[in-house]
């Protein structure tokens, strides 16, 4: 896809996501594997907010490739003047993207009930519904590190090889999949995941899929 029109996508799913106070005030990014390149939103800009201005081109070694550009000249053959720093947490994309070539778009998000587990330090594991032991299997925690710092990628993209969504502790969420769309449906699912976890807690606990009904679901998956 063109850029521009990559950059369409991520500024409606963007839209969204703010809509469902998914991803409140400046938090959170979004980026998009473009080639041999990462598309991803600036820092200081919000994901519910953005603009065509609010994106930059990296490589995989997090180097700045393009900032924000005249649409007269969008091949990111140069760097302009008015070129917006990345964001802070740009290495967490990469490892992810390095990681896991089947993943095309990455959502980082602080929304209320994944925040509220990450803050908890409690991993979404628990089989309560069939859907998201079908989509999730579970969502694990990584342990807490430090926004923007390579302890965080170190300790989170251990878990990319084996899942596409992520808590992390005392911060938010991150998810990727093949498409924005199927991006922000994890994202969509995995809140009210978070939400109904809540509740069952509320009211006195979940009764908890058994072994035999957790291997059914994942025989489906593997149909699928």
């Amino acid at each position: 896809m063109d850029i521009r029109e990559v950059k369409q996508e991520l500024i409606k799913y963007g839209k969204r996501a703010g809509k469902k106070n998914f991803t409140p005030g400046i938090s959170g990014n979004m980026s998009a594997r473009v080639g041999e390149n990462i598309l991803i939103t600036t820092s200081g800009s919000a994901n519910g907010y953005l603009k065509e201005g609010d994106f930059a081109l990296i490589n995989f070694d997090g180097s700045l490739v393009e900032g924000t550009h005249h649409p007269e000249s969008p091949s990111a053959a140069h760097l302009t003047k008015d070129a917006k720093k990345p964001s802070s947490e740009k290495m967490l994309h990469v490892e992810f993207y390095k990681m896991r070539p089947d993943v095309n778009y990455i959502i980082h998000v602080h929304s209320p009930c994944l925040s509220a587990f990450a803050s908890c330090r409690t991993a979404l594991d628990e089989a309560i519904m069939a859907e998201n032991v079908f989509y999730f299997g579970q969502i694990p925690l990584a342990d807490y590190a430090l926004p923007s710092t390579e302890d965080l990628v170190r300790k989170t993209a251990k878990y990319f090889k084996d899942y596409t969504a992520v808590l992390m502790a005392n911060h938010g969420f991150i998810v990727g999949d093949k498409t924005i769309r199927d991006a922000y449906l994890k994202l969509e699912l995995a809140e009210s995941y978070a939400q109904v976890v809540l509740n069952t807690k509320i009211l006195g606990g979940a009764s908890l899929l058994n072994q035999q009904e957790i291997d059914e679901i994942n025989r489906l998956r593997g149909n699928v």
